[in-house]
């Protein structure tokens, strides 16, 4: 793991490449070269994981001088890789870098929908006058640039040092807007408008042999997954040895590797996994929250490291704690978010960083196979008659329930087109709510929605659940759990893994009935399947409490703190929203409707434009209601 940093016409020293100090502090190399008349500047900050010699520094390039690449992530199938090259080429030693290196020399951008891991690169092509960007399948490496109209080019794994060179940029209101209806800004957008993001699968081709800079921008996505026949029991050992395999290729490392452990099954399953090909002793590590809260997973995670013997360490945090740090992780993640977790991800990541460099986790398991509550929603909806999905609404205006997930889902089921539907059921706020609070329409999620589902083809899918599933594993879970969990992993020099997003199990849980991934009573069959022949029941059975932090209960309890920072007259906050009605969301939340994402979100978008507050480089006069 590393970060990035490149310019096309841009010169930069390593001052600004060591904005990006905290994801690599092991190395760093800054390369500067002439391409047909553009000045080129490759720049990488390196956290030693694979090939800790000199030989695996970078930028790197291969011995002709032609080719060269800086790389931030890890290509877990590089071995094999390598072996497909063809002899003579003389390898300086055994990185993944060098492996895929000579990899796209050889076989060009194609070659890269072989990689199987995490990565986001920068590979320069000198013969060709090329330069091409480009980011893992699922997303789980960052990859941000700018274009401008003058032919400059800067791109990054962090947003902080493109900014840094382009000195200057505005708030984009129609981003706000989707971002306060997704809970996330989804690619290639952010809250800059002069600054994008790569979407999860695809690269970025920009033409160096003119003057003027063309670019050409390509999806890797791989769709051919052959669908399999009805599921059996030879599938559950088929899906067993694709994820022992998965995790095992995840343990590659010259570093020691440990495990964030919860209290559910996904974790487990990995680090009973892990256990069965990891030499040495195996650490785990867990968060926890002071007071009887039922989010904690302390005892829960303590008892599954006993059984499986893992070396246990843990640390409970308290509101204050909280609420000290949520201005500083939306430092760190550079863009808002309405996912609670990812403050316990802070202390977590801390915790891991004084053991291990490397950690494994069980995230992104409830994206393909079905974990979460909304896939069951879309299931009910398909044995609902027609005529009795809208008259649901009324049912609950009367009954007046006040569960969040309810709503939303007795909203959608009356929808009949899939992107407005899954965009009801994802929505924080609603296009009328986002109207009230900055006066602006989100435009944009729609379409950021339908681009995903066209391109995976989503309506020759047979069941309307697949289509929401293949959207929120190349989606959400890239531009929401993976961006904050890269972040604040990286931000302690950790490197975060996520076998659950393995290339070839992916593909095969893919390739699966929906009926073998979920039905109205059971989430992740397969999976759980298969979790009986390596865990306890007691492990597999235990109330699924995801990642969660127990902010309805404190966003009540401590809701005059809440005010005094979302209410404060004259901030920049103040100013870009309508004070009445983020009020009246606070007010809704103590009448017992959860609004907790909503006002997590709020407190997010605060911090992150106090912190512009007093930049003359950045605008948002264009906003201000």
């Amino acid at each position: 793991m590393c970060g990035i940093l490149g310019s096309v016409n841009i010169s930069f020293d390593s001052s600004v490449l060591d904005l990006l100090k905290h994801r690599g502090p092991d190395d760093f190399g800054l390369v500067k070269t002439s391409v047909n008349g553009h000045e080129v500047q490759l720049g990488q900050r390196r956290l030693s994981i694979l090939d800790l010699s000199p030989a695996g520094h970078q930028p790197m390039f291969t011995e002709c001088g032609n080719y060269g690449i800086i790389l931030n992530g890890e290509i877990y199938n590089h071995k094999e890789l390598r072996d497909k090259l063809p002899e003579g080429i003389n390898f300086k030693g055994h990185s993944d870098t060098e492996t895929i290196l000579y990899y796209l020399k050889e076989f060009g951008i194609e070659g890269a929908k072989d990689f199987n891991g995490i990565f986001a690169f920068a590979f320069l092509n000198i013969v060709d006058c090329k330069l091409i960007l480009a980011r893992d399948p699922f997303g789980v490496k960052p990859l941000y640039y700018f274009i401008g109209e003058d032919d400059k080019l800067a791109f990054a794994s962090e947003i902080r040092p493109i900014y840094a060179l382009i000195g200057h940029s505005n708030l984009d209101k129609k981003a706000l807007a989707s971002l306060l209806r997704l809970r996330y800004n989804p690619s290639p957008e952010t809250l800059y408008s002069e600054i994008k993001k790569v979407h999860p699968g695809h690269f970025i081709e920009l033409n160096l042999k003119n003057k003027v800079i063309s670019r050409e921008y390509n999806s890797l996505i791989d769709n051919s997954t052959v669908k399999h026949a009805n599921p059996s029991a030879e599938h559950v050992k088929q899906y067993g040895q694709k994820l022992e395999e998965a995790v095992a290729r995840q343990l590659l490392s010259d570093v020691e590797v440990g495990i964030l452990l919860s209290g559910g099954v996904d974790s487990a399953m990995v680090a009973a996994l892990a256990r069965r090909h990891y030499n040495g002793n195996m650490k785990a590590f867990t968060i926890g929250f002071e007071g009887n809260y039922s989010e904690d997973e302390i005892e829960d995670a303590a008892e599954t490291a006993e059984l499986l013997g893992l070396e246990h360490k843990y640390r409970k945090i308290s509101f204050t704690d909280f609420i000290d740090i949520v201005k500083k992780c939306t430092q760190i993640v550079e863009e808002p978010l309405a996912t609670t977790s990812l403050i316990p991800m802070y202390y977590l990541s801390e915790l891991a960083s004084k053991d291990v460099k490397v950690v494994l986790t069980g995230q992104g398991a409830d994206e393909p196979l079905g974990g979460y509550t909304r896939y069951k929603s879309e299931i009910l909806r398909n044995s609902i008659p027609g005529f009795l999905r809208n008259t649901l609404q009324n049912v609950v205006k009367i009954t007046g329930i006040r569960n969040e997930k309810i709503i939303r889902g007795v909203k959608s089921i009356g929808i009949k087109d899939d992107i407005e539907r899954f965009l009801a059921v994802y929505e924080v706020f609603t296009n009328e709510e986002i109207m009230n609070l900055i006066s602006v329409s989100d435009t944009l999620s729609f379409d950021k929605i339908g681009y995903f589902y066209r391109l995976l083809n989503c309506r020759d899918k047979v069941h309307p659940v697949e289509r929401m599933m293949a959207l929120d594993t190349r989606l959400n879970l890239a531009d929401d759990l993976l961006n904050y969990t890269d972040k604040i992993t990286m931000h302690f020099a950790l490197e975060c893994r996520v076998p659950m997003l393995d290339l070839e199990l992916v593909k095969f849980i893919e390739s699966l009935p929906v009926q073998f991934r979920l039905n109205l009573r059971e989430r992740k069959i397969i999976h759980k399947q298969f979790a009986y022949e390596i865990l306890p029941d007691k492990i597999i059975n235990r109330r699924k409490k995801g990642f969660p932090s127990p902010t309805n209960s404190w966003f009540r309890n401590e809701s005059d703190i809440i005010k005094s920072i979302l209410l404060e007259i004259g901030t920049l906050f103040s100013k870009v929203f309508n004070q009445i009605y983020v009020s009246e969301v606070i007010e809704l939340h103590l009448k017992g409707y959860n609004k907790e994402k909503q006002i997590f979100l709020l407190l997010c978008i605060y911090f992150w434009l106090d912190s512009l507050k007093d930049d003359p480089a950045f605008n948002c006069d264009k906003l201000l209601v």
